[in-house]
């Protein structure tokens, strides 16, 4: 028999308690009777209800969905070896290796944390939103993945055609498309052992032309950072440098949108920026 903390339940105990609100980019309040987060601020950063977390941590339910063991793994900031035994201890096997991950490694989100004031985004390997700040969402009219979990980038600017009313890239939306696809490609080709990703290239294949050319050009290219204009219900167009970061060791990509100082972009962003703020929409984990 297992000992307790090596339960789903004792697991889930000890992680929490070795967290603080500063850590999850939140701010403490009231009388702390024991360290760590409290169950509705976990509850809230994974996007689960507190009668959940508490289930859980009473041994009450034991079988969570691999949903929602990514999702506390992400807000609870374990690292791979860790969310491999929260799986495995929640009845799950983990992703293997060869897989699109959605897992943010622990010392990225610690980081993310404190950028909650820049419009910025972490997607994964197929270009799935996997983390947005407020800024973010507040300058694309997004919603929160929390309440939309099915964001994606290249099904949104190939199926739904949504992307060129909402940013475009400075030479023409030609030179975005085929840095996304060239970028996809390249994942593919590293992927190749997940059954999921190929069949979700094959499905935007046949419901895009567009994406099938340029996928069929062949390039293979991680994506390059540019300029784009972003167009704005709030505050009209915004001109913004994208830069794209790959995390060492992983497959993710961290996007982020900036502006040269007190320029009249930035003058937008940092009414965009008190506006989020106000809104007190919590950041994405």
């Amino acid at each position: 028999m297992p000992s307790d903390a090596d339960t789903l339940a004792g697991l889930l105990r000890a992680w929490r308690g070795r967290l603080l609100p500063a850590d999850v980019g939140m701010e403490s309040y009231g009388r702390r009777r024991t360290a760590g987060l409290r169950r509705e601020e976990l509850a809230q950063l994974a996007g689960v209800s507190v009668d959940y977390v508490m289930r859980l941590e009473q041994g009450r339910s034991r079988t969570p969905s691999a949903q929602i063991v990514t999702a506390l793994a992400r807000a609870l900031q374990l690292d791979r070896t860790e969310t491999e035994m929260f799986y495995r201890a929640a009845g799950l096997a983990p992703p293997g290796a060869g897989t699109v991950s959605h897992h943010i490694p622990s010392g990225v989100q610690r980081m993310l944390a404190r950028m909650s004031d820049l419009p910025l985004a972490v997607f994964a390997a197929d270009w799935t939103l996997l983390h947005s700040t407020p800024l973010w969402r507040a300058l694309f009219g997004a919603p929160s993945v929390l309440s939309d979990p099915s964001q994606n980038l290249i099904v949104q600017t190939f199926v739904e055609n949504s992307i060129a009313d909402i940013a475009t890239a400075h030479g023409g939306p030609d030179i975005f498309e085929r840095a996304l696809v060239a970028d996809l490609r390249r994942s593919a080709a590293i992927l190749t052992g997940d059954t999921h990703f190929q069949t979700f290239i094959a499905q935007v294949r046949e419901q895009s032309p567009r994406f099938a050319a340029l996928w069929n050009e062949g390039r293979a290219a991680a994506h390059q950072s540019m300029v784009k204009t972003v167009h704005s219900p709030l505050v009209g167009d915004v001109t913004l440098d994208c830069d794209v970061v790959t995390v060492p060791d992983s497959d993710i990509k961290l996007v982020v949108y900036s502006a040269t100082e007190s320029s009249p972009d930035a003058a937008k962003l940092d009414f965009l920026r008190v506006r989020a703020v106000h809104s007190q929409i919590p950041a994405d984990r």
